[in-house]
């Protein structure tokens, strides 16, 4: 039987089967899967398990004696085949397809692999597998999935996340699972359960460091050139990466460049980027003071600011990113 990690908490309880296998290359899901199988198993009195490391010296008759032999306490137990590789060799194969055809008692055995390929999902052993016990695969989700995962993640939290939140936290940690569940574990320590907006978010993130990165780009698409100055001084003094700011304001920027280029359809094109709804109008009073071709210009010097981060210039950093800033905030054109 196949489930999606989503529906395993609903499947488990059905009945204990005989083998479990859980293979994907998404690391959170498959060790939150992992985990669930093993509490589960555990609660159903398999207290005791052995654990195997496979790879292409790993003898096969160990896996058969002990699945062949009674526990030394007579207690239910579980066998579990760490399978990095979801390819288990021809002897692996025919050791583990026979094993199907007669289960141990009171063993539960529990494969936990690496990526399947489609050629293995096609094999004899894979098969009996999937006959005999429950597979979990576990895949990186796309663009389009994600925000759904991440509200349930905030649910799971006892959190009711509005629609600009999770859009937030999609966006920063593009796709990487592991990124948004600790963002979302920290809004909860910071937050609490209930509602959740992007007002909050915003004034956890502001009162955990004395200085934003995120109230910088807005006071820079606002045009405060004074807060401008006062936040770049300040993270520099607190020692954030030059390169991670750099990175935020090269974003914003190639979005008003193509939004300059095309006054007619801006707002589009910044709704369809996901700005959010509050932030619409900081974006509308930047691209009023300033032209396409300031933008461009704007943009290559964060070129030039990733280039000396990275040592390949000169430049001073700091310096630059100031600089950068204090012209977007401002009126006047840079040659």
């Amino acid at each position: 039987m196949n489930v999606r990690p989503d529906q395993l908490a609903a499947s488990l309880p059905k009945q204990v089967y005989p083998l479990y296998f859980v293979c994907g290359d998404e690391p959170l899901q498959q060790m939150e899967a992992a985990d669930a199988i093993r509490q589960y198993l555990r609660n159903q009195d398999y207290c005791e398990r052995e654990v195997m490391d496979i790879d292409a010296k790993f003898d096969w008759q160990i896996f058969i004696e002990q699945t062949a032999s009674m526990s030394l306490f007579a207690t239910r137990r579980i066998l579990e085949l760490r399978l990095p590789t979801a390819k288990p060799g021809k002897q692996g194969a025919q050791i583990l397809k026979d094993y199907c055809q007669r289960p141990a008692e009171d063993t539960v055995v529990f494969i936990n692999a690496g990526k399947l390929e489609t050629s293995t999902k096609k094999t004899a052993w894979f098969k009996a597998v999937e006959q005999l016990g429950l597979v979990v695969q576990c895949w990186p989700l796309n663009r389009d999935k994600l925000p759904q995962w991440v509200k349930r993640r905030f649910l799971h939290c006892g959190m009711q996340a509005d629609a600009e939140v999770i859009r937030y936290v999609s966006q920063q940690v593009e796709g990487n699972l592991l990124a948004a569940a600790q963002e979302i574990d920290k809004l909860h320590l910071l937050i609490g359960p209930g509602k959740v907006n992007y007002t909050d978010v915003v004034d956890v993130i502001t009162r955990q460091s004395r200085y934003s990165v995120f109230e910088l780009t807005d006071m820079m698409l606002k045009g405060d050139q004074s807060r401008v100055v006062t936040i770049v001084n300040g993270l520099k003094a607190e020692g954030y990466d030059a390169i991670f700011i750099n990175g935020l304001l090269a974003r914003d920027i190639r979005l008003l460049c193509r939004a300059a280029q095309s006054p007619a359809s801006a707002d589009y094109l910044l709704r369809h980027a996901g700005v959010w709804a509050n932030r619409m109008s900081l974006f509308k009073a930047c691209l009023s003071r300033h032209s396409a071709c300031f933008f461009q210009h704007m943009l290559k010097r964060c070129t030039i600011i990733d280039k000396a981060s990275k040592g390949v210039s000169k430049a001073n950093v700091w310096d630059e990113l100031l600089s950068l800033c204090f012209h977007i905030a401002g009126c006047g054109s840079v040659n």
